[in-house]
């Protein structure tokens, strides 16, 4: 690590990227001086220096020549062109790189930069942006300990974070990649039922938001397993079980375990494309 701390670099300045230079930065993981972004995007560097108070720049070789941890933020149909232009100042600099982009394996990776290379792939998720993500992650053969432990401390920092084999990552994008937009359609079905029932649009909506983060919250803080926590709320006879019995009947527990398969099964597809 260079003197005055660590110094990040991100390739990519766009909203992941942004969110978790934002968050790292208000908890005093990382400072403003020892940060720098790069992105093609004009607009893309005026948003990241603007949201985070971190400068961003065009050029991907001045923030690999800065980075102590080099965080790869781009889309994973331009990383190969992106790891080309950086790849002899990380040969020669030897920074911790860890990748969010999707579907890059730790191999493409390390094909891409050098065998002995230390990476970290990290499968993030959207609710970064407001510290509530669920992340995994892999380290690559070359990771230290503390590299893992560096990235565990940061990733906590926006969410909660669980180390995995990296065979286990497409899995987590079926879950908590995918998840969310999972979660949308249910608050929305459930603001729709309150609609339905008479109650205005914002107050259902508001109404059902903060019963799946109550919900959420009494599993993690708990730790009972849904089951008893669905089951202490479905007094016999009563207006739960009937709700309950409604959705078994329309299948949703089996077509949810559908969509994480489904989505798992195409962020394996896409990783063999890239």
């Amino acid at each position: 690590m260079s003197e005055g701390g660590l110094r990040v670099g991100f390739l990519g300045a766009g909203r992941m990227a942004t969110a978790l230079a934002r968050a790292w930065v208000r908890a005093d993981r990382i400072s403003l001086t020892s940060t720098l972004a790069s992105d093609p995007l004009p607009a893309a560097r005026v948003g990241f220096e603007h949201d985070t108070g971190c400068p961003a720049t065009a050029d991907n070789r001045a923030v690999a020549r800065h980075a102590d941890l080099l965080l790869l933020a781009v889309k994973p149909q331009t990383m190969s062109n992106v790891l080309a232009e950086v790849r002899e100042i990380v040969a020669e600099r030897k920074p911790l790189v860890v990748s969010i982009a999707a579907g890059v394996t730790l191999g493409q990776l390390s094909s891409e930069l050098g065998a002995s290379t230390r990476l970290i792939r990290v499968m993030p998720n959207t609710p970064c942006l407001v510290d509530a993500s669920a992340s995994g992650f892999a380290p690559g053969e070359h990771a230290t300990d503390e590299d893992v432990s560096l990235v565990q401390t940061l990733l906590d920092t926006v969410g909660r974070a669980f180390r995995l084999p990296e065979q286990l990552l497409d899995a987590v994008t079926g879950l908590s990649g995918s998840g969310p937009a999972f979660v949308y359609l249910v608050i929305e079905a459930l603001s729709d039922g309150g609609v339905r029932v008479g109650l205005p649009r914002e107050v259902a909506t508001a109404l059902a938001a903060q019963t799946v983060l109550g919900a959420a919250k009494m599993v993690l803080e708990t730790g009972l397993h849904p089951g008893a926590l669905k089951d202490m709320v479905a007094s016999p006879g009563g207006t739960t079980i009937a709700g309950l019995h409604e959705l078994e009947r329309a299948g949703v527990r089996g077509a949810f375990m559908n969509a994480v398969e489904a989505a798992a099964r195409r962020a394996a597809e896409l990783g063999k494309k890239g």
